[in-house]
């Protein structure tokens, strides 16, 4: 297994909390975080197997560091690259569009190629809608900090250990 990359900012409170904890379940050997906020094309073309972070802001919008990237995420070739999202959003808050950073992401990383691991069921949860789910289950990990954060740690745990079972 080639080492994966965990791309997530740096400067979040809760994000960063989940991804330090997909660091310690992964192995902080197997891993190398980068910094949203400092991400460049290179360090795409330069890796194979992605985690990236994705919490959905405001109304169903994609963060700041991720919004100002997608123009040029979205003219790179990403065929032979391996890619897992999870997000944070809040069900009771935002039930309309819990989530949807997780599925704006992983539509841009397909229309570039990417394969997409890390998907789960969509049982669990209590929304109205979201555009990470695709029919009964999400293209990445959802987590609401807000309303289950007491399952945060179980659900990173277990999406860890599919990964590592999907990544080749």
């Amino acid at each position: 297994m080639s080492k994966t990359v965990i791309i997530y900012s740096f400067h979040t409170q809760k994000s960063k909390k989940v991804a330090e904890k997909v660091i310690e379940v992964f192995g902080k050997d197997d891993i190398t975080a980068i910094n949203a906020e400092e991400l460049t094309a290179k360090d795409f073309e330069e890796n194979s197997n992605f985690i990236l972070s994705a919490p959905t802001w405001f109304d169903g919008e994609l963060p700041n560091y991720w919004d100002e990237f997608v123009p040029e995420l979205e003219e790179m070739d990403l065929k032979n690259k391996t890619f897992a999202v999870f997000g944070l959003g809040d069900q009771k808050g935002y039930p309309e569009n819990f989530c949807d950073a997780i599925g704006i992401l992983v539509g841009i990383l397909e229309n570039c190629g990417a394969k997409i691991i890390g998907k789960i069921p969509a049982e669990g949860y209590t929304f109205e809608s979201s555009k990470a789910q695709r029919g009964d289950i999400f293209v990445g990990l959802p987590l609401d900090q807000e309303n289950q954060g007491r399952l945060t740690n179980e659900r990173v745990t277990k999406w860890v250990a599919q990964l590592k079972k999907e990544i080749k």
